[in-house]
Order: structure tokens, then sequence, then C-alpha cells
């Protein structure tokens, strides 16, 4: 719900000193990009932004970074169909080489010395490279916020544009990642496409010595301003949309929340039928709980996203359908917007579902918790980054088995008030102590 690395940066920003690049996606930006134009406020770092040429836009962030490169990292293709690697495909690239090129241009003319920069995510991995070999004394962090996909998938990429990528990665001096798992499988690729030689150490961290230069490589997991967090939900759009949801905790009836985008990778329509397996495999829940799964919109105009939102949407016509009564809806979907109804569902809720097929993190998992007024349960995917910090405070369950989740919500719903407050006490130490500053501020020092 909350974006780390704008927390991040927002508490850097303080020192000075800190330049914000990013695309101009609007016409009002794009002119202003054209201008020169910065934004800077008091307490937040100026802003610097790229006008991109909107057909580079589309084929590098959409076509590429998002419909290819996220598609691999978790480990999400139609394989007997997808993906197709034609002339299509290389133009596309070329675009993707264009946009990091960009950016790459841009960083070049901010630095100065050995100017720290930190460059972030798959949008932009051979932005390190293209700025090394224009400005050798930068100092250069790249964090990777997805997880890595293992050499034997990751190879599904052509062979040149699986090389481009590890390449330009180690362009940077330290590259981080969220987990030790997914340190680990980028450390595999280097050694397996690019033949390049690694020395590892415990937890994920190595060095990685390719084209005569030594990337150290380093697990950076990320936490929650659990202050900041709680201050915001304390505000008056978040209590009256807890008002408006107090109807749903009634008579003793419990709550199930999710709150997730409509990403493919989040796992909505498994999660969706564990829901309608506990009701028909536990009768007893029935009137006695309700299921509210929040759903933000997400990369709406890719095809595979709207099929998807439509399964999930079908899903939750179905579970109505065979199980409400005159007095009790067991399911509430909403796919849209709504930032304060969403920290308010997680201040209310008994059982916390976040069960991903795979992500890098997911601080859901971490944000629920902190929030919670009364304690809950957290249902977890052992396939989020966030499983490796939480641990067995959470329920951890396989994300594929509908049936082992149906169990971990039957659990949840069941277990003793004085347990939950105890693991949603533990998981908020834990998210808390890898607060965002915290994470940033790692990544700044490995550059000394």
């Amino acid at each position: 719900m909350v974006s780390g690395l704008t927390s991040g940066l927002a508490a850097v920003a303080a020192d000075g000193g800190v330049l914000w690049l990013c695309t101009a996606l609007s016409d009002a930006d794009r002119e202003a990009a054209r201008l020169g134009a910065r934004a800077d406020a008091p307490g937040e770092p100026a802003v610097r932004m790229l006008e991109i040429p909107p057909a580079v836009f589309d084929a590098a962030y959409n076509r590429i970074a998002n419909s290819i490169l996220w598609f691999v990292h978790h480990l999400l293709f139609d394989t007997p169909n997808q993906p197709v690697f034609d002339a299509q495909f290389r133009r596309d690239w070329d675009a993707y080489r264009a946009y990091n090129e960009a950016f790459a241009v841009a960083l070049a003319q901010e630095c100065v010395g050995g100017t720290r920069v930190l460059i972030q995510d798959y949008h932009l991995a051979l932005a390190p490279r293209m700025l090394r070999d224009r400005h050798p004394d930068a100092r250069i962090v790249h964090f990777e916020h997805t997880p890595w996909a293992p050499p034997e998938y990751y190879r599904i990429l052509p062979d040149d544009v699986a090389a481009a990528i590890l390449d330009g990665m180690l362009g940077a001096d330290h590259l981080g990642f969220l987990t030790e798992r997914w340190a680990e499988a980028f450390l595999d690729c280097c050694e397996a496409v690019l033949g390049a030689r690694v020395m590892r150490g415990a937890g994920g961290v190595g060095r990685v010595n390719h084209r005569g230069r030594i990337t150290e490589v380093a697990v950076h997991p990320l936490g929650v301003d659990a202050g900041a967090l709680r201050e915001r939900a304390a505000q008056a759009d978040v209590r009256a949309a807890a008002a408006a949801l107090a109807g749903l905790t009634a008579d003793g009836r419990q709550l199930i929340v999710r709150v997730d985008r409509t990403e493919l990778s989040k796992n909505i329509a498994r999660g969706l039928a564990a829901y309608r397996e506990l009701l028909a495999a536990r009768p007893e829940w029935r009137g006695r709980v309700t299921h509210l799964a929040l759903a933000y919109p997400s990369r709406s105009g890719l095809p595979e996203y709207q099929a998807y939102t439509a399964r999930v949407h079908q899903l939750a016509k179905e579970i109505n359908a065979e199980f409400a009564t005159a007095d009790w809806t067991p399911l509430i979907l909403e796919v849209r917007d709504d930032y304060p109804r969403s920290l308010a569902a997680c201040g209310a809720s008994d059982v916390l579902l976040v069960n991903p097929i795979r992500d890098g993190m997911n601080l859901v998992a971490e944000e629920g918790p902190i929030l919670s007024e009364r304690g809950c349960a957290l249902v977890l995917s052992r396939e989020a980054g966030a499983a490796a910090l939480i641990g067995d405070a959470a329920l951890i369950v396989n994300p594929y088995d509908v049936t082992a989740t149906a169990q971990a919500l039957h659990a949840g719903l069941s277990m003793p008030a004085i347990e939950r407050r105890r693991r949603t006490a533990a998981i908020s130490a834990l998210a808390a102590a890898r607060a965002p500053q915290r994470w940033l501020a790692e990544q700044v020092e490995s550059l000394g």
C-alpha cells in the first residue's frame, strides 16, 4: 500500500542534494521536460522529468519490461505459447535500449566526480553499464524490487538479451535484492550465462568479477515506517472508512481481508477459490465470516490483465451465488483505488490473506499486522519475499495449494485472540526494524 522507495527518498531528502529522475508521462510533464523545469519543494527531492517519445516508452515499459522481464522474474509465462521472440520483439528491445540510454545520458549530465546514483528495478537494467561507460567515476547502486529467476528459467530470454541485462546491471558498484533467494539466483545467472567469476559469502552476499570490475551483491529487506503508517491510519478519512466497515464485523462475525493489485502474480483467483473451499468444507463458518477483497487496478491496458480481472469478478459472483443468504454476503470484491478503505480494512481484519505466486517482498504482509487493532492471523505465501523476513510468525502456505490455503484460513479464524496478538506483535517488530529509511541508507552507505 505504501511505496518504500518513496518513503526512503523522502527520509533522505532533508539532507539536500537529492535529484529524482523520472519519465514525463502527461502532456504537461512533457512540456515541463522540454523546458528543462524541475519540481523542487522544501523537504522533498528535486524532480527532473525526461521526455521519452510515447512509442519508445510503450515498447520499453509495457512490451519489454512489464510483458517480458516481469514475466521472466515471476516465472509466469505460458511457455508453450509465450513469449515470442520475433522481429517485433527486436524492435521493442531497441526501444528498451533507447529508454535506458536516455536515463544514462541524463544521469551522466548530473554527475560530478564520484556522484552517488541509485537506479531502481528491471525497467532500467541496462542503465548502470551505460552510465558507467559515460561517467566511469560515478558510484552506482542498482536495486531489484522483483524476484530473480533461476538460470534455467532466465534462459528463456534470447542469449544476447539475457547477457546484456546481466552485463548492464553489473555496471553498478553495488546490486541490492530483497531476499537471499533472489540474490542467489542472480549470482547463479552470472555464472551460467556470463561465465563470470562469482565469490559467495553468507546470506546471499557475493561479489561478481566481470569485465575487470567487481560488483558487490547484497540483500536489503524492505520493511515499513510503522509510525508514519499508524499516523496515516489515524486520520479522518480512514476513521470514516473504518466506521463504514463496522457492520461487516457485527454480531461477532470475523473478517478475512486481502489488499492487492490485480496483477497476475498476486494469485487473487486461487485466494477466492480457497475461501470458496473453506465455506464448502467448513459449513460452520457460513454466516460467521466475510471476505473483503480490495483489488487495485493494475496494467489494465494489457490483455492478460483484462482477462484475469474478468476471471476474478466471475469467481466472486459464483461464490456469492452459491453461499449468500438474505442477511449475509460472504464476499465483497472491490476493484478500485481506495487507500483509506484499505488501511481501515487492515485495521479491522481477523485474518489477512497474502498468497502471491511469487513476489519480491510484499509490504501488505508487513503493513497489515502493524495496522491491526485486535491482532490478525497472517496467511502468507512461501513465495513472497516477506516470508523470509516474517517466518513462522505467519501461517505459511504453498500458493498453488487451494486446499492447504483453505485450511490455513480455518486455522487463522480459529486461532485464539492471545495467539493472534502475539504473532501480530512479532511481525510488526520485524517489519518496523527494516524501515525504508534504513533500507535506503544501507544502499547509500555501501558506496562509501
